[in-house]
């Protein structure tokens, strides 16, 4: 076997020309486009950091809001109980006063009129009550209220028995709520029922400016009161039913 030189020297040659070529057209763009997508890649995970952040502190936000909110509602309810609770005791003791004290021919109609001026004090004290309910809920924030309101209502389908639930996934729902929602306020309101029903359902929206405050869910056999109107409407039932003051409590669902 001989040894040529010159072939020799022909081949290391086409090797060097084949690794420049490789190096200038090949080697050099790939590491180009490899560094740029890995210089992409760490902006797109910077973003989706950011944006994360950015959700947390939104989330706790809403969740201090709808707390916060919880308590104010709740002294509201509380105070306007206990005022209704003192105007009726005391023209229930007055009632019964002035009707021991009358002849037995007139005791009838003090009674009458006692009860008259009972109606009367309970309507003055509910008017008062939506009013103040009106003028808070106009000073409060009316998305953290509507996320409250909503939570509730959440809460409220989830201790509805398995049965329930499942007849009201594939009942005709409405949404009744005091404010007009949105477009995007009414897709988180439905995401919020699939997830609670464990269905997808689709309901339709209609405004109440009545219900003061909040979202109510009906179907047609079927209501879910959620809303300060009809907190009110229990507190004055309960009164009602009971003119002695042991008021019950009544149930949500109608």
């Amino acid at each position: 076997m001989s040894f040529d030189p010159w072939t020799l020297g022909f081949q290391a040659v086409n090797v060097l020309v084949l690794v420049w070529l490789l190096h200038r057209f090949f080697w050099t763009p790939v590491a180009a486009m490899i560094a740029e997508r890995q210089a992409r890649s760490a902006t797109l995970l910077a973003a989706a950091e950011a944006t994360r952040a950015e959700a947390d502190t939104a989330l706790a936000d809403l969740e201090a809001a709808r707390a916060a909110i919880a308590v104010e509602r709740d002294a509201m309810l509380a105070a306007a109980h206990k005022d209704a609770e003192a105007a009726r005791a005391a023209i229930l003791d007055a009632a019964r006063d002035e009707a021991t004290a009358l002849h037995d021919t007139a005791r009838a109609a003090r009674v009458r009129a006692a009860a008259a001026l009972k109606r009367a004090a309970r309507q003055e004290a509910q008017g008062l009550a939506v009013t103040i309910a009106r003028r808070l809920a106009a000073r409060l924030d009316g998305a953290a209220i509507d996320a409250a309101f909503l939570g509730w209502l959440v809460q409220g389908i989830a201790d509805l028995s398995a049965a329930e639930r499942a007849a009201l996934s594939v009942a005709r729902l409405e949404v009744v709520s005091a404010t007009p929602p949105d477009a995007g306020a009414q897709a988180r309101i439905a995401a919020a029922l699939s997830a609670a029903l464990g269905a997808p359902v689709t309901p339709g929206f209609r405004t109440d400016p009545a219900l003061i405050a909040g979202h109510e869910l009906h179907s047609p056999h079927f209501s879910l009161r959620n809303s300060w109107a009809a907190d009110l409407e229990r507190i004055a039932a309960a009164l009602r039913a009971d003119p002695d003051g042991n008021a019950g409590v009544t149930s949500d669902a109608a």
